[in-house]
């Protein structure tokens, strides 16, 4: 054998051993994500929350092998539309591997409700969830909330607007608070009285142009959504105490710009409230990273609930 095919042949070998270690830690690494966003679970699914119009609201309680005892709201809205079903586990994988129970909470989807009843629900949800903690597992004073999108300013107004219930209810929920104890959220949108640079600015200071009628027939008048559009923006609830707040968004979005974040921000600041704001360079409105920036505010409920 000359030393011509030995140093060939030696070269090949170590190809193929190289090749097969390749291959060993690619199957050992989709194996191991596989393993994490699919975590060992219980579910208790459709608890009515509440009715609207004749209909069923409901949440499920996702429950994680080693629960910590708090617990995180889902709000699953996009666009302010909602299905029942359309939680997904792997996505809050990284809550679930800390030991939160999560609530997915749906509601009606505009336009058969408005916003701000659908707003009003999500009230609800929280009320119902704190008067029922001992049986869903979960410190009904240690209550957390996440969202995106519509689901993002909804849980900002949870955050903002989340307070007492009526005393006087004959509704044992109804007495119930509101109020959560932090919120992280991605790319909401806050002011819906300035639009700003957002694909959906009518340019006349109405509502998003296609979102009108998800905010009722009132909405089409200028004069009576200045009120409408002020009562359902977070931005015009901040205060000094409300929930500490954490905000994923990306510089490229452009149906919620980032400066709806970066106004919100700038205001809760200027009165003493805890805001934290992570931009995502490059980024629209989602991106495939996003469970990374789940395990962050996996960390930020760490240290806030």
């Amino acid at each position: 054998m000359t030393a011509k095919s030995f140093n060939r042949r030696g070269f090949f070998l170590l190809l193929l051993k190289t090749a097969g270690w390749t291959a060993l830690v690619l199957v050992l690494a989709v194996g191991s994500l596989l393993w994490y966003f699919n975590p060992p679970v219980e579910r208790e699914e459709d608890l009515v929350y509440a009715r609207r119009d004749g209909r069923d609201l409901t949440l499920d309680a996702i429950r994680p092998g080693n629960p910590n005892g708090l617990g995180v709201i889902l709000v699953l809205s996009g666009r302010w539309r909602s299905k029942p079903d359309s939680d997904k586990v792997w996505l809050v994988a990284p809550l679930l591997r800390r030991g939160y129970t999560i609530l997915a909470v749906s509601h009606v989807s505009q336009p058969e409700a408005t916003v701000m009843e659908i707003e009003r629900d999500m009230h609800r949800a929280v009320r119902f969830i704190r008067a029922n903690g001992e049986s869903l597992g979960v410190n009904p004073e240690r209550l957390g909330v996440v969202g995106g999108s519509s689901g993002g300013h909804l849980g900002l107004m949870l955050a903002t607007r989340g307070g007492p219930g009526d005393p006087e209810s004959a509704d044992p929920v109804g007495r119930e608070s509101s109020a959560v104890k932090a919120a992280a959220v991605f790319f909401p949108v806050t002011d819906l009285l300035n639009l700003g640079s957002s694909t959906e600015n009518p340019g006349d200071g109405g509502p998003p142009k296609s979102f009108v009628d998800a905010f009722g027939p009132d909405a089409s008048d200028l004069e009576k959504w200045k009120r409408i559009g002020r009562d359902i923006s977070p931005i015009h609830h901040i205060h000094a105490k409300q929930a500490p707040i954490l905000i994923f968004h990306g510089d490229a979005d452009t149906l919620v710009p980032l400066e709806q974040s970066r106004w919100f921000v700038d205001k809760a600041t200027g009165v003493g409230a805890t805001v934290e704001l992570f931009v995502r360079e490059n980024q629209s409105h989602g991106w495939l990273t996003m469970p990374l920036d789940i395990h962050r505010m996996g960390r930020w409920f760490d240290a806030h609930l």
